[in-house]
């Protein structure tokens, strides 16, 4: 009877203690991870793989895709296509009516650019001249040339059929105004052999050989597509200022001269023992300064003539 008991109390204790291992069980579960969301699953990568693109950004309420705006420029009278010296500025207008902003610059013959369908303003700068347009870009994109009513000039000098060297020779263009050949200046300090792109029309150009009055003056012609040569004549020399003892003799050194007009107007100003000036051709009086002392004499400048005028010092 003892031993009965004690079984039927052992069998108890074990229903028990398995009643309270189903109640713990859950508890005592391992943990669970739940899978990663598919925008979160990274694809596996391997080393020396490249990087994965990223997605770009779009601006919100844009089309989601650009298109290609191809341009060229042509000259006005024959279309022939400009090739060089073109300046591209793509500007887009605003639904607000604020100023249009540049969204796109090249220096291409040809550009092209990948923008958002919408209205554009297209300028293109040749030199002096240029053409604008105001275009729309559609979803297809668009393929338009500018027109440009433009052609160039060079210049150059001479003093009769001896060129002048181009690094002794400055240009200066005006657009004539009615009354005043130099009414409005284009450019000054141009260089010859320079191209210079200009709006059809015609212009006055001022040449200056030297740095004193060497100067010549001409009305050119610029016509669209063409490019003109013009070279201006000049009637000048270059002298040689020295003051010396005798004819021939050494020149002083650190001497100051003054080169006047008959009438007393002060051409030219120069320091040194033998000054090179170049002086258009005409009557003039050369003063020299010497340790106080002052010497002059009158020369004669003939066109294309180089020499040296001495100062004697007695």
């Amino acid at each position: 009877m003892f031993e009965l008991d004690g079984f039927e109390a052992g069998r108890r204790a074990l229903g028990v203690l398995g009643l309270l291992a189903a109640l713990l069980a859950p508890s005592l579960a391992p943990a669970q991870i739940p899978p990663p969301r598919p925008e979160e699953a990274q694809p596996a990568q391997t080393p020396g793989d490249p990087p994965a693109p990223q997605p770009a950004p779009q601006q919100p309420g844009w089309p989601a895709a650009a298109v290609q705006l191809s341009l060229g420029a042509q000259f006005a009278n024959d279309r022939k296509p400009i090739r060089s010296g073109l300046n591209w500025r793509v500007l887009a207008e605003t639904a607000d009516g604020s100023a249009p902003r540049i969204v796109a610059r090249s220096t291409s013959a040809n550009p092209s650019f990948s923008l958002l369908p919408g209205s554009y303003i297209v300028h293109a700068a040749y030199g002096f001249a240029s053409g604008t347009k105001r275009i729309t870009l559609g979803s297809q994109g668009l393929n338009d040339q500018v027109t440009i009513s433009a052609g160039a000039l060079t210049l150059a000098g001479s003093i009769g059929d001896t060129p002048i060297p181009a690094a002794q020779l400055t240009f200066q263009v005006f657009v004539p105004l009615q009354g005043n050949s130099e009414g409005r200046l284009v450019t000054n300090g141009a260089k010859a052999g320079d191209l210079i792109r200009l709006p059809e029309g015609t212009y006055h150009v001022v040449s200056t050989y030297g740095d004193s009055n060497a100067i010549q003056r001409a009305d050119v012609r610029v016509e669209t597509g063409k490019v003109t040569d013009a070279t201006l004549h000049h009637r000048a020399a270059k002298v040689t200022l020295k003051l010396v003892a005798a004819a021939g003799g050494e020149a002083f050194a650190g001497t100051a001269f003054s080169v006047l007009t008959p009438g007393g107007d002060v051409i030219r100003e120069a320091i040194g023992a033998f000054p090179q000036v170049i002086l258009a051709e005409g009557d003039y009086v050369l003063i020299a300064r010497q340790e106080g002392q002052v010497y002059s004499r009158d020369f004669k400048v003939e066109s294309g003539v180089d020499r040296d005028i001495e100062v004697l010092a007695k």
